[in-house]
């Protein structure tokens, strides 16, 4: 090997070590944030929102100091570090280039203004939603658009697109908003043709035990049950409440997942545990250990991510297969109430088409229309044809349009997601993208091991977790997610394999 090539080989492991460092430091303030919705007292938001600022833009010096832009430069120049593009230094150099050029387009300022609104308008969200009040939140949600359109106008619109795509681009990179119209408009029709089906059909099912008052005891029993049966590691995470889900990838050997009790039945926190687990196992099964603070130790998109959540919560948990075993857990855990129902009960139940306010409690068929309401508002706030303060009577028009329902609250409507108070502006498209690659990916699975479904309905997802830890988790970002999905499935990203799990499913169900 040469000297040049001793030398810049010497640069990748300084590199390496610097993020490393970087990234040790924003895990702190990852376990900040986590300790906001958790624990934190009310009274100290206003001091936390000083201590995130300051972290963050701690670690911005540190990602974005010329050193790093020296390493990268000395890597890239050296073909024994990034001769083979699909090398493991080759793509963590590749990422670490965008990060880079990303990163110190954004001032210091901003990015712990960012910072600093952000956890204040987490807040200020928490008390607006439980008072179903959107004008306490408004004028935080007002300062928090205003700086996220600074930081998509830092990074630039990309040729022939809009301010959008560069915030869609951080959590999708390569994503326009122009692509997500061609596959959600197409997908809408289907869908609302679906669903206008199932309800014009009639023989709903039994929904009584999706009405039962549950101590919320038990409710975590049942689903901390389920958690530990799909193998996520308590000894290297947890399970607490919050105002709404999350999971959140701390550090290596720290994931912690939260969830929400629910006032009636137990599917919702069932299947928030469910969701919520998908993503840890995502973040568990990546190669932090060895590889902290490298691109290749980091989730390739948030619509993989996604996929991760959204096929253990339903194409696991929404199955007959798994009710045949969750069934006698469920009755376990809360009691004899349940000796009225079976597992087909559940099924069905687990199923029922109904359009209803909140997202996260939506059933399958009409979860996608919710994230193309905020995608729609979204794009509408950046364009600049939407004001903050007109952000509830847009919302309830659009909603009253595409779900027949009108919003009675501000907490059932515009208040009921967190995303917005601390700036994930371009995020909600990927809950779809999420739906689509599972279930293409889904079918990719079910061919290569034929027996997942009697293996699900003995309680055994061991050899699923496997298939996800070795073709998706160890990868990290050394693939597009397109790309990901091309060399999985066979096929570029497609709305028919969703489409036919649906019809497949519901289609018997309703006897349609």
């Amino acid at each position: 090997m040469s000297a040049q090539a001793v030398e810049t080989v010497s640069a990748y492991d300084e590199l390496c070590t610097l993020l490393k460092e970087a990234a040790t430091l924003g895990s702190v303030g990852s376990l900040l944030g986590w300790e906001q919705e958790t624990y934190m007292p009310r009274a100290a938001g206003e001091h936390r929102a000083e201590q995130m600022a300051l972290i963050s833009g701690l670690v911005h010096d540190r990602v974005t100091s010329a050193r790093i832009g020296e390493l990268i430069g000395a890597c890239e120049a050296d073909d024994d570090v990034v001769g083979e593009p699909v090398s493991e230094s080759a793509a963590n150099v590749r990422e670490m280039r965008r990060d880079y050029d990303r990163e110190t387009k954004l001032p210091k300022s901003l990015v712990e203004e960012l910072a600093r609104v952000g956890s204040l308008a987490q807040e200020a969200w928490k008390e607006a939603r439980a008072a179903s009040d959107f004008a306490r939140f408004a004028p935080l949600l007002e300062r928090m658009v205003g700086l996220v359109k600074q930081k998509a106008q830092c990074w630039g619109v990309p040729k022939g697109g809009e301010l959008y795509d560069a915030l869609l681009d951080e959590y999708e990179p390569g994503m326009r908003a122009a692509t997500l119209d061609a596959i959600f408009s197409p997908l809408r029709k289907r869908l609302s043709a679906l669903i206008a089906q199932v309800g014009a059909a009639g023989g709903a099912p039994d929904s009584t035990v999706l009405e039962l008052d549950i101590p919320p005891a038990k409710q975590e029993a049942f689903a901390r049950s389920v958690l530990e049966a799909m193998r996520f590691d308590l000894n290297a995470g947890r399970l607490d409440r919050s105002a709404h889900p999350f999971c959140s990838g701390i550090a290596p050997g720290d994931t912690r997942l939260t969830f929400r009790y629910a006032k009636e039945g137990f599917l919702e926190p069932l299947y928030g545990v469910m969701h919520e687990a998908g993503h840890g196992l995502y973040e568990q099964g990546l190669p932090k250990a060895d590889k902290f603070g490298q691109p290749l130790s980091q989730a390739i998109s948030l619509g993989i991510h996604e996929s991760q959540s959204r096929m253990w919560e339903n194409f696991v948990g929404r199955s007959r297969d798994f009710w045949e075993w969750a069934f006698p857990k469920a009755r376990a855990a809360i009691g004899p109430i349940m000796d009225q129902f079976d597992a087909q009960t559940m099924y069905r139940a687990a199923n029922i088409v109904k359009p209803s306010f909140i997202r996260v409690e939506a059933d399958e068929a009409t979860y996608n229309l919710h994230v193309m309401l905020r995608f729609s508002i979204e794009r509408a706030m950046l364009r600049g044809d939407l004001a903050v303060k007109d952000i509830p009577a847009a919302w309830n028009a659009q909603f009253e349009q595409m779900f027949g329902l009108k919003v009675p609250d501000d907490r059932r409507g515009c208040l009921q997601d967190v995303h917005w108070s601390f700036g994930a502006i371009g995020y909600f498209p990927t809950y779809t993208l999420g739906n689509l690659y599972a279930a293409q990916l889904w079918e990719t699975i079910n061919a290569q091991i034929p027996d997942l479904g009697k293996r699900i309905a003995r309680g055994d997802f061991a050899a699923l977790k496997a298939w996800l830890n070795t073709n998706i988790h160890v990868h990290g970002r050394r693939y597009r997610a397109a790309e990901l999905c091309q060399m999985l499935t066979g096929k570029p990203l497609s709305a028919d394999p969703l489409m036919r799990h649906l019809e497949g499913k519901l289609r018997p169900i309703y006897g349609i």
